[in-house]
């Protein structure tokens, strides 16, 4: 499975940060990303993905 944050969507309200602080994190930018190394399960980037507000978390299986 891989996550994506689109950076030119997100606009940091951070949703997938409190959905899954494992998985993503906020730079010093204000831009969402994905932790390296995360390996969350389907269910889990699904809800934090749910969470976006502008659907900028695309999750390819």
């Amino acid at each position: 499975m891989e996550i994506h944050v689109d950076p030119d969507k997100c606009c940091g309200y951070g949703d997938c940060v409190l959905a899954a602080p494992d998985v993503f994190d906020l730079g010093d930018d204000g831009v969402a990303f994905v932790i390296s190394g995360a390996e969350p399960s389907l269910e889990l980037a699904q809800e934090a993905a749910d969470a976006c507000p502008v659907a900028a978390i695309e999750i390819t299986p």
